[in-house]
């Protein structure tokens, strides 16, 4: 805020007190949501990193065992094996607010409870490893989910921080000096003008006290 743009008068030095205050009132508030945010974007990553090598690791089963299965049944047999799937996953996509951040959130239901449902052909014909594969897929799914979810948490909360850390920054470096900068430049002009009327009374007294006892 430019000296010059302010205009010094005591209604527009307490307009810019009142903004000064609401300005440091809400720069301590942001600094302590983007300290918030810090801590549980923290939190949200190294949950992500526990559950991606998780599910990693569960893939890298799974695809292990497919190909062992893939080996020792032919590819025609493999397809028929996997063609009909017997369960399906109802997926249901919520949402929970964290610091005004609305982070999503995804939880599932199967058609059946029934474990055995996630195999859709019979056993006779096909390989353990097959078995082993989709056993896999199935246990890893849950996490699969968890992870899809902490990632895309981790990215509003980073875009939220990002947001957060320039509003408290102009704020710093910005709003409050230049709203500072704008009472100093008034309550100067006020003193200054203060002074200036204090003399003129003071010059008026004389000429008034003058020419009330005619002496020069």
């Amino acid at each position: 805020m430019a000296a010059t743009q302010v205009n010094p008068t005591r209604m527009e030095l307490t307009r810019l007190k009142r903004k000064l205050a609401t300005a440091v009132k809400g720069h301590r508030l942001l600094k302590d949501k983007r300290d918030e945010l810090m801590r549980e974007f923290l939190d949200l990553v190294r949950i992500n990193m526990e559950l991606r090598q998780k599910v990693e690791k569960g893939i890298r089963d799974s695809n292990r065992n497919f190909v062992l299965a893939r080996a020792g049944m032919s590819e025609e047999m493999l397809k028929t094996a996997l063609m009909a799937p017997k369960q399906k996953v109802f997926l249901d996509a919520g949402s929970r607010n964290v610091m005004s951040v609305d982070i999503p959130t995804f939880d599932y239901q199967t058609r059946t409870p029934d474990a055995n449902d996630i195999y859709p052909y019979g056993f006779a014909f096909t390989s353990g490893d097959l078995d082993g594969a989709v056993t896999s897929l199935s246990e890893v799914f849950p996490d699969m989910l968890k992870l899809a979810e902490v990632e895309k948490s981790c990215q509003l909360m980073a875009a939220e921080i990002e947001k957060t850390r320039r509003r408290v920054n102009a704020l710093e470096h910005v709003i409050i000096p230049e709203t500072q900068e704008g009472i100093r430049y008034i309550t100067m002009k006020l003193d200054e003008n203060e002074r200036s009327t204090q003399v003129r009374l003071m010059k008026v007294k004389d000429m008034m006290l003058k020419e009330a006892h005619g002496y020069e």
